[in-house]
């Protein structure tokens, strides 16, 4: 069994991806194989919006994206985590989330038993964040709304999240109710 985490801030030391580390801590313990990607270590471009997608064998984009997307789609568990930009994920995970248009136009779905989000404000926009990232959910995978597990918080600083007992909190419990949905299963 295995956890895919796929992190959209463009900090790789930033709290986003602090909190997602927590969980996949938690996962591993358990025994589960996690791997993270920090997308801003990927080369990934927007999507193109060919017309005729669903008639290529692949995307015609040499980038990191399938790499990716095939980890996220052959995973077990997901977690996908976001600061809150402008109350929407960052343009590092959009552009990903819209490269998966190949997969929806080849009638791919995720293979996700259990998903976790995660999303780190300033102050507001969490739910906007969410809403995004759950709207993504249904159209990519078949999880029962029970088995999307979400943790929101907040942080104005680089680093600030560590000293957020609650937060991390959240993010470990994140971890291990995704690993113990998946060995349940």
């Amino acid at each position: 069994m295995n956890i895919v985490a796929i992190v959209g801030s463009p900090r790789v030391h930033g709290n986003t991806n602090y909190l997602t580390d927590q969980a996949l801590e938690e996962a591993g313990k358990l025994g589960l194989e996690t791997t993270k990607f920090d997308l801003t270590q990927y080369q990934i471009n927007p999507c193109q919006g060919h017309d005729e997608c669903g008639n290529f064998n692949s995307c015609p984009q040499r980038d990191d994206a399938e790499l990716v997307l095939q980890a996220l789609y052959e995973a077990d568990g997901v977690i996908l985590a976001s600061p809150v930009y402008f109350f929407n994920v960052t343009a590092q995970l959009k552009a990903l989330m819209d490269r998966s248009r190949f997969y929806r136009r080849h009638k791919q779905r995720m293979k996700a038993k259990c998903i976790g989000i995660i999303t780190v404000a300033q102050g507001g926009g969490s739910e906007a964040t969410a809403k995004t990232l759950l709207d993504y959910i249904k159209l990519t995978a078949t999880v029962p709304t029970e088995r999307i597990l979400q943790v929101h918080a907040l942080a104005k600083t680089e680093g600030e999240i560590a000293g957020n007992a609650s937060a991390i909190e959240e993010a470990r419990s994140l971890g291990k109710s995704i690993a113990a949905e998946l060995l349940a299963s």
